[in-house]
């Protein structure tokens, strides 16, 4: 399979400009052989929203007849392609930050965000509340989470141990985040053995920049495509699933293999799971910390 990942500028609240957006560069990826296309996050409602009641005005219902939704879903029939978008979704009166994936038969999987940063839309969302689920495209078994996500190695490793071939990361990844972005990826490839993807918004909106900085990374490490800081671009790669399966690492035959699945020893790790009240949660307004 080829997968891309699409990084380009969209407008905040106008969903139907971001919708037409993200139709145009579907049309322009599948053309080019892509079969999974990744989108950033909140890509069709924007970012940096003020208010939750701002928020939910460019939020959507998860139907597949909906108004927004609905125009990229006959793409994807019509280019016998799937695409992850990042959106605002609406669930009765609570708000989340999501990616959605679509495809020839409508919504196959929906993710909530499940870490919020205090920034942008994230300060009035909900937090996300759903399970991680590995789901199936063409064979390749695909986990979804979103920004600020990918800084918790708990999620990529739950993939990895989930069966996930792909984890993708949908972002709107600020300045100070390009650190995150050019070493970040690859750690997570390299110690799940598995191939991680970053679709990253560029331009700006009410004052904040968004750096891209998109990659593909394969298995191990090896970056196979980046964006850097371009405007407006897609990158591409294929995706070898045997690689991602492969989780024995041999390096001299005999002398020198790993396997990072295999010899985890997970009795000596319980400490992940137990909430630590000694890190309290966001005090808005305190010192600033410089950490360039």
């Amino acid at each position: 399979m080829q997968i891309a990942a699409v990084q380009c500028d969209f407008e905040i609240g106008n969903l139907a400009a971001n919708v037409e957006s993200v139709r145009h560069r579907l049309q322009i990826a599948a053309e080019n052989g892509a079969s999974l296309i990744v989108f950033p996050e909140c890509a069709l409602s924007g970012y940096c929203f003020d208010s939750r009641e701002e928020a939910f005005q460019a939020s959507v219902v998860l139907d597949p007849q909906n108004l927004y939704l609905k125009p990229i879903i006959d793409d994807c029939s019509r280019l016998n392609v799937h695409a992850i978008i990042g959106l605002l979704e609406r669930d009765g009166d609570r708000v989340f930050n999501s990616a959605v994936t679509l495809g020839p038969l409508g919504i196959l999987s929906n993710y909530r965000k499940l870490h919020l940063p205090f920034l942008g839309v994230d300060r009035f969302v909900d937090p996300g509340d759903l399970p991680l689920e590995v789901f199936e495209i063409q064979g390749i078994r695909v986990g979804v989470h979103i920004c600020y996500d990918g800084g918790f190695p708990e999620l990529a490793r739950s993939f990895a141990l989930k069966g996930a071939d792909l984890v993708v990361l949908p972002t709107c990844w600020p300045p100070a985040a390009d650190i995150f972005a050019n070493h970040v990826l690859i750690a997570r490839a390299l110690e799940n053995q598995i191939y991680m993807l970053a679709s990253g918004r560029s331009g700006t909106e009410r004052g904040w920049s968004f750096i891209g900085h998109s990659s593909i990374v394969a298995p191990g490490g090896f970056l196979q495509a980046s964006a850097g800081s371009l405007l407006d671009t897609i990158i591409y790669a294929d995706l070898d699933v045997a690689k991602a399966r492969q989780k024995r690492v041999i390096r001299v035959p005999g002398l020198h293999e790993i396997n990072r699945m295999a010899d985890r020893r997970p009795e000596f790790y319980d400490e992940l799971i137990k909430p630590n009240p000694a890190w309290p949660r966001y005090l808005p307004g305190g010192p600033v910390v410089d950490l360039s």
